[in-house]
């Protein structure tokens, strides 16, 4: 029940402990990246067990939260200190050192330490597919007793809505539920509709050739303010979509299991 902690080398936070953590380098793929900062920062090889959550301030600030455990080099000392780290440790986690160099990490040491005890959702690793932009492909759901509803796109062949990030302020600002907001505003009459962001259901990223975008698949719900009074799907604007009335058991079991909160990665602003 131990977490592994870094001590800072950067001036305005020098001494202070924190999660390994670092910005990713062109043509790396996300796991690459989270492997080299621990080995930069711990001296320690690892490989990531799961996703254990997405933070985001925008599409301009986007971090990817893993579990991994060790799987060899030589803890960092005081002696090999350098401009990554002065150092690492492992410290129980009811007893992490101080100063800490931010307390946004303690949610994310319990939040990791709640998966070791039991698992909400399945594993959940980046599939290292190409992506231009920084967009969400969206499983928009709507449900009615036990009938559940997608959201499909006509345009081509039927498939899934992705949206990408906008760069104006406003959407920079509101972050990434803005995109998915101004697509169903296209596509549904939003009048008494409630909009809720459920999870992470996959993440894909390459990092190389020219196509370092990040495409994550966000589960989300549609629902009216007043439960009960309406069975059937909110209406569709234009020809660019159509809702799928969900048939096949197994998949409508496995919707409305994520539905209920449980088996996707949580996203926060």
């Amino acid at each position: 029940d131990e977490v592994l902690l870094i001590q800072e080398a950067k001036r305005e936070c020098w001494g202070s402990w924190y999660l390994p953590a670092g910005r990713m380098e062109p043509g790396e793929t996300i796991v690459e990246a989270l492997q080299r900062e621990v080995k930069e920062e711990a001296g320690l090889h690892c490989e990531p067990e799961t996703l254990l959550s997405v933070e985001e301030r925008g599409p301009s600030w986007v971090r990817f939260v893993f579990l991994a455990r060790p799987t060899g080099g030589i803890l960092k000392t005081s002696k090999e200190a350098d401009a990554e780290s002065l150092q690492a440790a492992w410290y129980p986690r009811s007893s992490l050192p101080t100063p800490l160099r931010a307390h946004d990490i303690l949610h994310l040491v319990e939040l990791a330490a709640q998966y070791r005890q039991q698992a909400r959702h399945p594993v959940i690793l980046p599939q290292e597919l190409p992506c231009d932009l920084v967009c969400q492909r969206l499983v928009v759901t709507f449900t009615s007793a036990q009938t559940v509803w997608v959201l499909v796109g006509t345009v081509g062949i039927p498939h899934l809505p992705v949206t990408a990030c906008g760069l104006d302020p406003v959407e920079q600002r509101g972050g990434m539920k803005m995109a998915i907001l101004r697509l169903l505003q296209e596509c549904l009459t939003l009048h008494h509709l409630v909009v809720e962001i459920k999870g992470l259901l996959g993440l894909q990223h390459l990092g190389r050739d020219h196509s370092d975008g990040v495409c994550l698949n966000v589960l989300v719900t549609v629902a009216f303010r007043s439960p009960g009074i309406q069975d059937e799907p909110p209406k569709i604007r234009g020809e660019n979509f159509f809702w799928w009335k969900v048939m096949e058991e197994d998949l409508q079991s496995q919707l409305v299991k994520r539905l209920q909160g449980s088996s996707v990665v949580p996203v926060n602003r």
